[in-house]
Parts: C-alpha cells; structure tokens; sequence
C-alpha cells in the first residue's frame, strides 16, 4: 500500500511539474514484490501486483488501501457456508474476475510477466509493471507454538498478515524460492538503464527486502550508473502502517529511520542506497547518516494526499542529483 501511494504520487507530481526535470511522459517501471503471493480456492492471488495496478487504474478501495471498489462479498459466504477453508482470508466478487483470469493465462502456458501486461491492458496504471520474478517465491513467518515439538511453526505470510494480523512476534522470515528464482524479463535492464532508481517507503523486510533478494536485483541495484534514493517508512520511531516494527524485529534491526537505512546502507560501502530520505521528525538521524556514507535529509514524510506526496517525490529526486530537498 505503501508503495502503492508513494507511486500515485509521483505520478501527480511528474503530470503537475512538482518533480523536477520530469514530465507527464515520464517513463516510470515498477517492479513488485511477488513473495506474498498465494494460491486459494486454486487461484493465483498476487496482493502487491494487484494493489499497485488497482490504485494506479483508479479501482482501489481506497479505505482498505486493497481490494477493489465497490466490492460484494457472496462467493466469500458461500464458500464459508460450504465450510472452505481457509475463512479468515477474502476474496471480493469483482476481485475474483482478476485473479480467475491470470490463473487461467498461468495454466494456458503464459508467464506472470505476460499475465501481467494483459490484465495492465484493462486498468492503464500509468507505469511499467513488473512481477519481481516470474518463478513462485512465497513468504514464510516463524512464530512460537509451543504445542509444536520444535516450539514454533511456520505461517503463510498471508495468515501472519491477515489471520494473525501480525499481533505475534515474528521470529523468523523465510523466502521460500527465492534463492533459485530469477528476476523477471525486464527487472534487471529496467534498474541499469534508469536515470533514478527509488526505494519507496515500503516494508524493508517482506516488500523491498524481498525484492532485492532475489538474485541479481541488489547486484544491478549496486552497478547501476542511476542514483539510488530510499524514503524511510519509519517516522518517529514507529511505522505508519503494516508491520515494518514486527518484520525488522525479526532481522535484529531497530525500529528507527536512521537503522534502516543503515541496513539498507552506502553503496560506497558495499549497500544499495546513495541517499535516504527521513521525517522532520528524524532530523536528527541526518547526521549518523551522512558519517556512514549516505546523502541524508529530513523532509516531511507523511502520505497526506497527492500533492504531500508528489513532494516527497521531489525531495527524493532533489537529493538524488545532490541538491537540498
């Protein structure tokens, strides 16, 4: 959602003229976490390409932040009435069309990526919209269970998210797949070949960690001639939404603007980021930043509307060229 909002945004500000040296013909990619997908009631659900594609196509619901607008909700009841499992997780009537389109395209042969392209056809988002991998990687979520021989189980992402609504502590994240996925047709040219390169303010662990896990990403990101410029999600200490606080717990990394882009860290020592962007509230990170090797300023970081947000698009690409935001 996060990203999602940031890249509506920048999109405002491109079209406006608030993001300097851009233009409404701006050429904008994307490329979308895919570990949180799943399969249920044997479709292919992909949350973050679907949100990504249904708020930039104007069909979110916006109070939810996923899901489309104007939804009903009978398959979801009948199923539940049949006694499906698994109940906690929903899936709209409108929303359904989507997904039993790209699992019929999967099953005909085509690949995410292809499926992806066709179904951008309807919704226009405005960008290039890229699946990280075309290859199934799936989020998994260590928590205790101490009925378990080993004291803990593993969760879908989706049941830590949705079931469990990420009220347990996360002990481990595993990214099944990720190791032999590779990146899908267009990520690693998209990232070499752009004149800017951004991270939004998305979770670092499950959205943006797991993109540049998998393998060749983080490389392309780190040989790239584009800067590379990251906005925190975190804003005085906490996230503004999700469970960043929970996932970063789970990799030892403090619930702080100025440790994740620590994690994230210099390209100039061996990270991915030339610039990282935090909230007034966290100027006083700026400093710790810029001795470990990074363009840093403070800049308000609150996703209020289209134009709060077309600033912090302008911010990122202010810092990028080395200029105050």
């Amino acid at each position: 959602m996060g990203g999602a909002r940031f890249i509506q945004g920048l999109l405002h500000g491109l079209r406006t003229g608030v993001v300097p040296g851009g233009s409404a013909d701006t050429e904008v990619t994307v490329v979308a976490n895919t570990a949180d997908d799943w399969w249920i009631h044997g479709l292919k659900v992909c949350p973050d390409l679907d949100t990504v594609m249904y708020t930039l196509g104007d069909g979110i619901d916006v109070e939810r932040g996923w899901g489309r607008r104007d939804e009903t909700w009978s398959a979801k009841a009948e199923l539940e009435a049949y006694g499906v499992e698994p109940t906690w997780f929903g899936l709209g009537d409108r929303d359904i069309a989507t997904h039993l389109v790209r699992t019929q395209m999967l099953e005909a042969g085509f690949s995410l990526s292809q499926v992806t392209e066709a179904l951008c056809r309807r919704w226009q988002p405005g960008v290039r919209l890229l699946p990280m991998t075309d290859d199934r990687v799936e989020t998994h979520v260590a928590i205790a269970d101490p009925e378990s021989p080993s004291g803990r189980r593993v969760v879908h992402f989706q049941e830590y998210w949705v079931r469990l609504r990420a009220a347990v502590p996360a002990e481990t994240v595993v990214v099944v797949g990720q190791d032999a996925a590779t990146p899908a047709p267009g990520v690693l040219d998209a990232i070499t070949g752009a004149d800017l390169v951004v991270l939004p303010p998305s979770n670092p662990v499950v959205s943006v960690g797991t993109i540049l896990g998998v393998p060749g990403v983080r490389e392309a990101v780190r040989s790239t001639p584009a800067p590379v410029v990251g906005l925190s999600p975190i804003v005085g200490g906490s996230h503004v939404h999700g469970m960043a606080a929970q996932m970063l717990a789970s990799i030892g990394v403090e619930v702080d603007a100025g440790a994740v882009g620590a994690h994230y860290g210099a390209r100039s020592a061996g990270g991915v980021l030339d610039a990282w962007l935090v909230d007034e509230r966290d100027a006083d990170q700026v400093a710790g930043l810029e001795a470990a090797g990074l363009r840093a300023q403070a800049v308000p970081l609150m996703m209020d509307g289209p134009d709060a947000t077309a600033a912090m698009a302008a911010a990122a690409v202010s810092v990028a060229a080395g200029h105050p935001a």
